[in-house]
C-alpha cells in the first residue's frame, strides 16, 4: 500500500487540533524508503512534519506567517535510527548480552534485559546465565504465554510474539485500538505569566521539565532543545543509559534527584512549579504513586503543559505494564508481520525503533500545541500518546510496497561544526526538518546524566 506522507501528517495534525490548511506548507524531498514491512519511512517523515507544523503555527502566532518547512525523508530515516557519529571512541552496545528473541517451545519471546534490575528478574525466573546460547537452553523448555507472565510478574520486562490479529484480538489490544492516537484535555485555565519569543527561536523562555528515559520522551525534549526551550532532565540517582545519552542529551542539562527523599521532593516541587511543560515517562501509575497524580502536578504548576508517555496504552489490563519499543513491537504483531513477509526463521522487527522515535515527536509537537494554545487561552494541558498507539498508526498503513533504498550516508549528511560532547569529539547529522526563518539548533552538546545540578539554568 503506498502511503502519502502529505496526508499522514496532516491527519495527525488535525488530531492534535491543528487546521489541514497548515499542512500545505510541507515539502517532502529525497526518495528511497527503509527495507521494512510496513512504511517506516514514510512515518519517520510526517511525524517530524507533525512536530514541524506545532513550530510554524507558534511562529504564526509570534510574527503573523506561517513559515515554509521542509522535510527531507531520507534524513528523517537516518534520525529515526542515531544522528551521532563519534570521532576517536565508540558508543556502547545498545544491547544487554542477554537481551534478545528465543525461540520457546511453541513460538518466540523477547527478553528485555539493558536494565540492571530487569535482567536480574529474569534470572529470577531463568537462572542466571553467561549469555545467550545458555540462555536459550532455558527458554526452550517454556511455552511463551507462561514465561511471558512469569518475568513480568517478578518485575521484568519481556513479549512474546503475537500477529497482528491476534494482538487485534488481545484485551490490550482492543483496549488500545479504542484509545485516540493523542489523549489531550484541557488544564487550569490559570495564566502562567508574560512569555514573549522571536520567531527566530520560538520556543526560547520555555521551560521543560524532562523525566523521561528510553527512548520516545528524549527524542521529543530534544526536538524542543532544538527550536530554543530550556529542558532539564532529571533521573533518579541510579539510573543511566551509557548506550544512547550521546544521542538523546543533546540540547539539555541533566541532573538527578531521589524523589523518595524529602530533600529530592522538595527540590522537585520547586521545579515543577517554574516548568512551562512536564515530559513524563514513567509507568502510568507511577508519579501516583510518588504523590505527583495530575491532579498534584496541576496544584504545584497551575497552567502546566503535562504530556505522559507510555508503552502499552492508557486502558486496559496492561495500562500499568513496564514495556519498551522492541517488546511491543512483538506484542502488537510488527515482529511477526515481518518474519511472516519475507519468510525469515526468526522474529524480524523493524530496522530502527520507529514506534519510540514516532511517539516522541508526536508528544513534541503536542507539547508545542499546548504552548501556543496556552498563550491564545491562558490555560494548561494534559496528553497521553503511547507506543503501542503508535504501533496501530503504523500498522493501519498496511503492509508497504518494495522502493529503492536510501542512499548511503556520506560526508554532505554532517553538520560541519564538531560536537564537543561528554566523550569526546562527534559529528551529527544534519537535522531532517528545516523551518524556513527558524533554522534548527542546538546550545548545548549531549552530556552524561548528572552531569548538572538540578536547577534551571538562569
Amino acid at each position: 500500500m503506498a502511503v502519502d506522507a502529505h496526508a499522514l501528517s496532516a491527519a495527525t495534525w488535525v488530531s492534535l487540533g491543528g487546521q489541514r490548511d497548515d499542512a500545505a506548507a510541507i515539502d517532502f524531498t529525497s526518495v528511497g524508503k527503509l527495507p521494512a514491512i510496513y512504511p517506516v519511512t514514510d512515518i519517520a517523515s510526517a511525524v517530524i512534519a507533525t512536530a514541524a507544523l506545532a513550530v510554524g503555527e507558534l511562529m504564526r502566532d509570534l510574527d503573523g506567517k506561517f513559515p515554509a518547512v521542509s522535510v527531507d525523508r531520507r534524513l528523517a530515516s537516518f534520525w529515526f535510527g542515531t544522528s551521532i557519529r563519534p570521532i576517536a571512541w565508540k558508543l556502547p552496545p545498545l544491547w544487554d548480552p542477554i537481551a534478545g528473541d528465543y525461540r520457546t517451545s511453541d513460538g518466540w519471546i523477547r527478553l528485555h534485559t539493558n536494565a540492571s534490575h530487569h535482567r536480574a528478574a529474569a534470572e529470577r525466573v531463568l537462572g542466571r546465565h553467561p549469555g545467550k546460547a545458555e540462555m536459550a537452553r532455558s527458554v526452550e523448555h517454556w511455552r511463551k504465554h507462561d514465561l511471558e507472565a512469569a518475568i513480568v510478574e517478578t518485575g521484568g520486562c519481556a513479549a512474546e510474539m503475537r500477529s497482528v490479529a491476534e494482538w487485534a484480538d488481545h484485551p490490550q489490544g482492543r483496549a488500545v485500538s479504542n484509545e485516540p492516537l493523542v489523549h489531550l484535555k484541557g488544564g487550569n485555565r490559570t495564566p502562567r505569566g508574560d512569555w514573549t519569543a522571536a520567531a527566530s527561536l520560538p520556543l526560547a523562555g520555555i521551560r521543560v521539565l524532562d523525566l523521561t528515559r528510553v527512548l520516545a520522551g528524549p527524542v521529543a525534549t530534544r526536538f524542543l532543545a532544538g527550536y530554543g526551550a530550556e529542558v532539564l532532565r532529571i533521573d533518579p540517582p541510579d539510573w543511566n543509559e551509557p548506550a544512547i545519552a550521546a544521542e538523546v542529551t543533546l540540547g539539555k542539562r541533566c541532573a538527578r534527584l531521589d524523589l523518595k527523599s524529602q530533600p529530592g521532593r522538595a527540590i522537585f516541587e520547586a521545579l515543577l512549579s517554574e516548568a512551562d511543560v512536564l515530559l513524563h515517562g514513567y509507568r502510568s501509575d507511577a508519579l501516583g504513586r510518588l504523590g505527583y497524580d495530575a491532579a498534584a502536578r496541576r496544584s504545584i504548576a497551575p497552567g502546566l503543559i503535562d504530556v505522559a508517555l507510555c508503552a502499552y496504552g492508557w486502558s486496559g489490563p496492561w495500562a500499568t505494564r513496564r514495556g519498551f519499543d522492541s517488546l511491543v513491537q512483538m506484542s502488537a504483531g510488527i515482529a511477526d508481520a515481518g518474519m511472516r513477509q519475507t519468510k525469515a526463521e526468526r522474529p524480524l522487527p523493524l530496522p530502527v525503533q520507529a514506534l519510540d522515535h514516532a511517539t516522541g515527536y508526536l508528544a513534541a509537537a503536542t507539547a508545542i500545541r499546548g504552548i501556543t494554545e496556552r498563550a491564545r487561552h491562558a490555560g494548561g494541558m494534559e496528553a497521553r500518546l503511547s507506543l503501542a498507539r503508535t504501533a496501530k498508526l503504523l500498522v493501519d498503513q498496511g503492509v508497504d510496497e518494495p522502493a529503492s533504498p536510501l542512499a548511503d550516508e556520506s560526508e554532505r549528511d554532517l553538520a560541519p561544526t564538531t560536537e564537543k560532547t561528554g566523550w569526546g569529539d562527534a559529528r551529527r547529522l544534519i537535522p531532517p526538518v528545516a523551518i524556513v526563518g527558524a533554522p534548527m539548533a542546538w546550545t548545548r552538546p549531549a552530556t552524561d546524566l548528572g552531569s548538572s545540578p538540578p536547577s534551571w539554568a538562569d
